[in-house]
């Protein structure tokens, strides 16, 4: 069984760190092992919880995170537990790039067309925010694990629905900017997807100057891939 179909794929044993919810509605975090790697997926073994099709986990190899689908899973036996083949989401970089031989590793040009579809691209940088889910008005202070002017994703087990109004607060130097802002994807023990929707048009363009200043790595790779 493949988890990216005639993706070529290596045959490397790497530790990895996943999390997301389990089919008993419960949160997990745990250590597996990744093998059969590619650019754009892996299989994992190790998995405590029941997992089903089309569930969104998080993956750590080292100090780099994405988000992937479960498209296939099998009950391994005792040893190797619940087995998944996982698939990186469309905007997620690839988390074992530097290990994987050089003619498999992912093209740079494929991220960069992922950013450039959007209307800014994104920024993979932890950025503070605080939510206040508008029905309870609480605030939430969290960092945001990448952001554009348009919005930004955010780590948590509990994400709210989707559709969840809420205002969101935070600073662009010394400037306090608010917007009013709404969840568009929700992922069960993940996080989940923010837009900023009450966010005029050219504070968006200069929010996006301002995380280009902050992590320009980004906006240099997008420049050569144009």
């Amino acid at each position: 069984m493949s988890a990216q179909g005639s993706a070529p794929r290596a045959t490397l044993d790497l530790k990895v760190r996943v999390w997301g919810m389990g089919a008993n509605d419960q949160p997990f975090f745990q250590n597996a092992t990744a093998q059969n790697i590619s650019a754009t997926g892996a299989c994992i073994y190790g998995i405590e919880p029941d997992l089903k099709v089309g569930d969104v986990i998080a993956v750590q190899y080292e100090g780099k995170k994405a988000r992937c689908k479960v498209i296939w899973v099998v009950d391994a036996g005792a040893l190797k537990k619940t087995q998944v083949g996982v698939q990186l989401i469309a905007d997620q970089e690839c988390p074992w790039a530097a290990v994987l031989p050089h003619d498999m590793k992912p093209e740079e040009r494929t991220i960069q067309n992922q950013d450039n579809r959007r209307k800014f691209a994104r920024h993979r940088i932890s950025f503070p925010l605080e939510l206040r889910d508008e029905r309870v008005n609480t605030p939430l202070r969290v960092n945001a694990t990448d952001i554009s002017g348009n919005g930004c994703y955010v780590e948590t087990v509990m994400p709210l629905a989707v559709g969840t109004a809420m205002r969101v607060d935070f600073w662009m130097g010394e400037e306090h900017l608010t917007s009013t802002a709404v969840v568009r994807t929700r992922d069960p023990g993940v996080g989940m997807g923010i837009e900023f929707t009450g966010m005029p048009e050219e504070t968006k363009k200069r929010f996006q100057v301002h995380l280009e200043k902050i992590d320009p790595g980004t906006s240099l790779a997008a420049k050569k891939g144009q």
